[in-house]
């Protein structure tokens, strides 16, 4: 085979990896985000077709998942170094499918947080598979804007989740929301257990002899035991630093994700359907923040991934600071904020969920750092949506939303402190 017929069967195979990897985890959010439009049925009294919940009971089920989602995060990268993506992969799409039509039939809250904690495990078994895949795939130097790209995939599938959840709440109620997701999973499990690629093939990942070793397409080490990549995990620092600043940041993210769009319902007195419309904007913000931040840390910043992040984390709280006041005066102001917003939680959401720690892990462990990263960062989320709901029943919207702000700045001072680190491979170790 010629040159330039492996380059050609390189690029191709590299394309399709990409976007397969995009729709397969971005459908994942089909039957995780879909909680929020029927959040407010969760709250409405039982004489109206809910089930009649206080803010803190809410945040029990959406902490529950978190605390799920942070455990399976941490042993399911573990996972990930052993196991066939693939079929990890065919197990979290089914589960979280078959976990969501439970969930519609529940009443009892205490069945309930236990459902939705197993959808959290169950999704947990979607993002470390993934990471695996992209770094069998791709060298450092391009992860930044790889890993960007495919971030915008749950993006992308996020806006169809609050247009689809929010108007399956009007036509269906509150239960309709888990049952429509689950289908649309199931049909997204079959899709990519036919088309995912987990490594190149010999002819997909030719390497120019005259390449040097960074440039080499870098693999996870089979060889490592569980202990041996649990120990490599621990001991690097940078990751804890990464998973703090992501938990900090998951705590503000889930403040939006979970409980702006009856925020928005509720200060603006509308129906859940026409709120999500006009929520769905964020993730369009989101879509953008998650390609243009890996993109700027390779074209910018030398593959360095804490500037980008320390910025846009800043700015998410001085824009949060503004949120409440301009929900409830301005509904064109608002969308335009909330695509700002968006702009701003996910650009570096996505490179402290991916990109960061499959650059700062030590050879072999890819998919391990992520997972540990993960599992700091939803422990965060958990706890972001405990004090949002006390917080919520306790002092309303305005103060919680300031809560969310500060969250935000103190995830800032965490990504800083990392401001020069770059991978390891860059060193040779």
């Amino acid at each position: 085979m010629s040159l330039n017929e492996q380059q050609s069967n390189r690029h191709a195979g590299e394309n399709t990896l990409i976007w397969t990897v995009w729709f397969t985890y971005g459908a994942f959010y089909f039957c995780r985000t879909n909680i929020s439009a029927a959040v407010p049925g969760l709250k409405e009294s039982v004489e109206a077709g809910g089930l009649g919940l206080t803010a803190t009971q809410v945040s029990y089920i959406l902490g529950g998942t978190k605390l799920a989602y942070a455990t399976g995060q941490f042993l399911n990268g573990q996972l990930s170094e052993q196991l066939a993506p693939r079929k990890l992969l065919a197990i979290g799409m089914l589960g979280t499918a078959v976990l969501n039509v439970i969930f519609g039939f529940g009443t009892a809250l205490y069945f309930l947080i236990f459902i939705w904690a197993c959808n959290g495990y169950s999704q947990a078994l979607g993002w470390t598979p993934c990471v695996r895949v992209l770094a069998n795939w791709f060298p450092v130097e391009r992860r930044g804007k790889v890993i960007g790209l495919v971030g915008t995939g749950y993006q992308a599938t996020a806006v169809a989740t609050y247009l689809v959840s929010g108007f399956a709440a009007e036509w269906f109620g509150w239960r309709g929301v888990f049952w429509v997701s689950a289908g649309i999973m199931t049909l997204a499990a079959l899709a990519m257990w036919f088309l995912l690629e987990e490594k190149p093939r010999e002819e997909d990942a030719f390497v120019s002899p005259d390449a040097n070793e960074s440039n080499r397409l870098p693999s996870n080490d089979p060889s490592n035991t569980v202990l041996r990549n649990l120990w490599l995990t621990l001991t690097n620092p940078a990751l804890w630093l990464l998973g703090i600043s992501l938990g900090l940041l998951n705590a503000s993210r889930y403040g939006f994700l979970d409980w702006g769009l009856t925020h928005l319902k509720e200060v603006q007195e509308t129906g859940v359907g026409k709120a999500a419309l006009k929520y769905a904007v964020l993730p369009v913000g989101a879509i953008a923040g998650s390609y243009l931040a890996g993109w700027a840390t390779d074209r910018f910043f030398g593959s360095r991934r804490a500037p980008v992040t320390c910025v846009l984390l800043v700015l998410l709280g001085l824009l949060s600071l503004a949120y409440d006041s301009v929900a409830r005066t301005s509904v064109p102001a608002t969308m335009l904020l909330l695509v700002v917003i968006g702009f701003c939680i996910y650009g570096p959401q996505v490179l402290l969920v991916g990109t960061a720690p499959a650059d700062l892990a030590r050879k072999g462990t890819s998919a391990a750092a992520a997972g540990f990263v993960n599992c700091m960062g939803y422990i965060g989320a958990a706890s972001g949506d405990y004090f949002t709901g006390r917080s919520l029943d306790a002092s309303g919207w305005q103060s919680t939303i300031y809560l969310w702000a500060i969250w935000a700045f103190a995830a800032a001072v965490a990504a800083g402190l990392l401001w020069g680190a770059t991978s390891p491979d860059d060193k040779g170790t």
